[in-house]
Formats: structure tokens, C-alpha cells, sequence
């Protein structure tokens, strides 16, 4: 049994009340741990300890915080396959997939801030025989990170990154449901010779831990990531004591096919954009929209490869699906394929629970399902289902195809598949989206600006972007 604990002041500790729930491998649907059931007792202690470490990180040259953060890095990827094993069992997805995205990415997030610190310039402005003023950007103090299930150590680092990178403290809060890998990352800090206080790791549920550090009024900001109605209740919180927001919320991504496109690289992505993690990314593209003149060659094709993906235990190295999180989200997906059943869809693949023999036997398993015929404004297309589930729509003119994957009220992604420069540039432009691929998806850089439009969230994350978000501007006038 792995007991977890909190991570406070630089040290692993019990929670105030003693109190713990259960941690739920998915694979197996048996308890294999306990997670410490955090308060505002705890939370308090978190943030004493982060207002104790401020004043001195925060006057810790950049450099010096950086080769720390940078150290991190290193960490992680020495115990790469140790971490992509614990991230593996603890949420469900394939061994490979966290071998090669979750735990590298982690680790890229620390590099990647622990030098970028060092480049963010100030800004001055001369005025000719008046006045010199110059910006200069200070660290917020301490700041509170919530990150979700779906991408654990992954988003966990995207926040605690760029925050500490800026100068401030963290108080962070990993998902219940995957809290494993977030409380090995504290084992590395110590080793890495964090300072104590610097990042607090409490765990703990959201309506207990999570409020306790949205309301908490020595925490000058929220980054948050997670589902688009507890964005909405961090925001109807946090606004009214004028906390800075990053809200990451939802999506219901489109893909938009058109009969130029190179077809067997548009299926072969669309099935890593549509499947990935069993479709449980913010990012995936649930809504396939395909130009008539093709639709049926990629009909046939994608189905083909979504019937040869392989389902099984997350830890062999031939599994390509594993475990949905947990089996509440297991029986939500569900839910929703009977949804689209009664909303009129024809299924082409999948739409069942898969009962796997020996260890797994009682696992969260899911084909992968993928429906056509249903209306681009019904339910199924507007909601976000989070899982293996996306449905095909044939178009036959770009501004059907515009209109359609605009009709929600999410705005994070979208994918678009074409030879045409023209088009690739005019489709991208009028996509109500705040990321658009064209002719790939998922590559990312991590110098661009990440979130979305409408629904999909408030401010943007990555590069210069985060650490503006994690300082406060200041101006200072000299007169000449």
C-alpha cells in the first residue's frame, strides 16, 4: 500500500485530522493506496511555510533559482521509467505513453523554465528631455497551482514551473485521483536541495483542499486546470478578492479534413488525436468533420485502424489503450454513448466496456468508439465527453465546415488537414480557437502561448506568457 502524504515546509507530513481516502488503481479497480483527506488546516500550514521561504527565493538570483529548477530536470529524467511506471499505474494509461510524453515532458517544463527566468528582460522607455522609465516585473509571493488527472505530473509541472522560475512559492494541489507522481516530485526537490517551503505538495479533494487554497487571502493568484464548471466556481471565489486567474478548462475539438489533405497522415494523427490516453487530453479532437469528396476512403481507413488499437494492462509494453481514470468517469463516457444512440447516431466501432482476464479483470476499460450520422448541434457534438469517443460528419463547403466547428462553446484546438497554403492560413484565422495545427497535432513548443477561447478558459499559459502571469508589473519614473 503506498500511503502518501503531504508535502509541507519541506518535509513529508501527515494531515492535521489523520484522516485518508483510497487510492484506486484503474487497471485493476483495487485500492492500492491512500491519499491524506487535506483541509484548511493543512493548507495554512503550506501557506506559512511558503510566506516563511518568499523573502529569501525571492531575492535568490534568477540564475541561481533556475539551476535549481534545471537540477529538477535532471531528476526526472534519471527516474524516468521509475515515475513512468507509478504514472502508468496510478492513472490508467499506457506504460509507453508515459514513458515517452507524460515524464519527459515533466522534466522539459522544469529545463525549459529553469532557464528562461534568465531571459525575461525589463522594458524602457525614454522620454526626450523628460523622464527615463523602466518596468520591471516582481513575483507575486505565494500562489496556488491546481492541476488535473488526465496529464498528472506532466500539468502539475506546466504550473509549478514557470511559478518558481518567477520568483514566487507555491502552494500546490495535485488531482485526488492521480496524486502519486506529485508526491515522488517532493522526493526530488529534497534531493535536488530545494528550499524548504518553497513548494508545498497538499493533497486532498477538491472541495476541501482546493477551496481552502482558492479562498485562502494570502494566495495573490490561481492557475487552474481542470473542467469548465469548476473553473466557474474558482472564478465566482477568487474574483471578487481580485486573485489573478489562468483558467485551462474544456474542449470539444474539431478536425477539419478537407479532400486535399495527405489522407494516410490525416488518419493515421486523427486516431493519435482522437485516442491518445483514451481521449481523456483537453486537446483531443472529438469532432472529425471530412469533405464529402473523401469521406468514405477515410471512413473505412480510420475505422480499420481504431478496430487494430490494442486494449489491455497499461504496464505491456503492447498496450496502445488502457484504463479510463476511474470508474465514475468510466459510466459518464458510457452515458454518454447512449446519448448518442438516442440522439440518432449510427456506431461503427466500439461503444462497450472491455472485461480483460487476470489482473485486470475488474478494470475501467473502454473501446474505442466512433459514431456518424448525428447532427453537428446536438448534444454528443457540443459536450465535452472526455473519452475513446468521437463521431465523423461529412462537409461540402469550408464555411459549413467553419460554422460547424465553431458551434460550441468551447474554444480550445483545433486540427486542419490540407495542401493549401491559402486555406491552411483563411480556415486557421476564422477558428474560434485558441490553438490551430495544421497538418499535425500535439507538437508544441513550449515558447508559445497555450489556452483557449470562450468556454476553454481565461488567460494563456507557456513561455512569457506564464511568467507574466506570475509577476506584477511595476513602472518607475525617473524625471531627468
Amino acid at each position: 500500500m503506498l500511503q502518501i502524504e503531504n508535502f509541507i515546509n519541506g518535509q513529508f507530513v501527515p494531515p492535521a485530522s489523520g484522516s485518508y481516502f483510497d487510492n484506486i488503481e484503474p487497471a485493476t479497480g483495487q485500492v492500492y493506496g491512500r491519499i491524506p483527506d487535506s483541509d484548511a488546516t493543512d493548507v495554512q500550514q503550506a501557506v506559512a511555510a511558503a510566506e516563511a521561504a518568499f523573502p529569501a527565493w525571492r531575492a535568490l538570483a534568477a540564475e541561481k533559482r533556475g539551476r535549481l529548477l534545471v537540477r529538477i530536470a535532471e531528476l526526472l529524467e534519471r527516474d524516468l521509467e521509475r515515475l513512468a511506471r507509478i504514472e502508468s499505474i496510478d492513472n490508467g494509461k499506457p506504460l509507453a505513453a508515459a514513458r515517452t510524453l507524460d515524464i519527459p515532458r515533466a522534466a522539459s517544463n522544469f529545463a525549459f523554465f529553469g532557464t528562461a527566468a534568465q531571459h525575461f528582460a525589463s522594458e524602457s522607455h525614454f522620454q526626450e528631455g523628460l523622464a527615463l522609465n523602466y518596468t520591471v516585473r516582481h513575483p507575486l509571493g505565494v500562489v496556488g497551482c491546481i492541476s488535473p488527472w488526465n496529464l498528472p505530473l506532466y500539468l502539475f509541472t506546466w504550473k509549478i514551473a514557470p511559478a518558481l522560475a518567477a520568483g514566487n512559492c507555491v502552494v500546490a494541489k495535485p488531482s485526488e485521483i492521480t496524486p502519486a507522481t506529485a508526491y515522488y516530485l517532493g522526493e526530488l526537490c529534497q534531493e535536488a536541495g530545494l528550499p524548504p517551503g518553497v513548494l508545498n505538495i497538499v493533497h486532498g479533494t477538491g472541495p476541501r483542499a482546493g477551496q481552502a487554497i482558492v479562498e485562502h487571502p494570502a494566495i495573490k493568484a490561481i492557475s487552474f486546470t481542470g473542467g469548465t464548471r469548476t473553473g466557474e466556481h474558482i472564478a465566482r471565489t477568487a474574483a471578487p478578492m481580485f486573485k489573478k486567474l489562468s483558467l485551462e478548462l474544456g474542449g470539444k475539438n474539431p478536425n477539419l479534413i478537407f479532400a486535399d489533405c495527405d489522407l494516410a497522415t490525416a488518419v493515421r494523427t486523427s486516431i493519435q488525436s482522437s485516442f491518445s490516453n483514451q481521449g481523456q487530453i483537453c486537446l483531443c479532437g472529438s469532432r472529425i468533420f471530412v469533405e464529402r469528396a473523401i469521406y468514405e476512403p477515410f471512413k473505412a481507413e480510420f475505422l480499420a485502424q481504431t478496430k487494430a488499437l490494442t486494449i489491455g494492462d497499461p504496464l505491456e509494453e503492447s498496450t496502445r489503450q488502457g484504463a479510463l481514470v476511474s470508474e465514475a468517469h468510466l459510466h459518464k463516457v458510457l452515458s454518454y454513448i447512449e446519448l448518442a444512440q438516442t440522439e440518432g447516431g449510427t456506431m461503427l466501432a466500439g461503444g462497450h466496456q472491455v472485461r480483460l482476464t487476470g489482473r485486470c479483470a475488474d478494470g475501467y476499460f473502454l473501446e474505442p468508439t466512433v459514431f456518424e450520422g448525428l447532427a453537428p448541434d446536438c448534444r454528443t457534438n457540443r459536450e465535452e465527453i472526455f473519452g475513446p469517443v468521437v463521431t465523423l460528419t461529412p462537409f461540402d463547403t469550408e464555411a459549413e465546415a467553419i460554422a460547424w466547428a465553431n458551434g460550441t462553446d468551447y474554444g480550445l484546438s483545433a486540427t486542419v488537414w490540407t495542401r493549401d497554403l491559402d486555406r491552411a492560413h483563411r480556415v486557421a484565422h476564422q477558428l474560434h480557437s485558441g490553438i490551430v495545427w495544421v497538418n499535425t497535432w500535439l507538437l508544441r513548443d513550449l515558447r508559445t502561448p497555450f489556452g483557449g477561447m470562450k468556454s476553454s478558459g481565461v488567460g494563456r499559459e507557456g513561455g512569457l506568457e506564464a511568467l507574466r502571469f506570475f509577476t506584477e508589473p511595476q513602472n518607475v519614473c525617473i524625471k531627468l
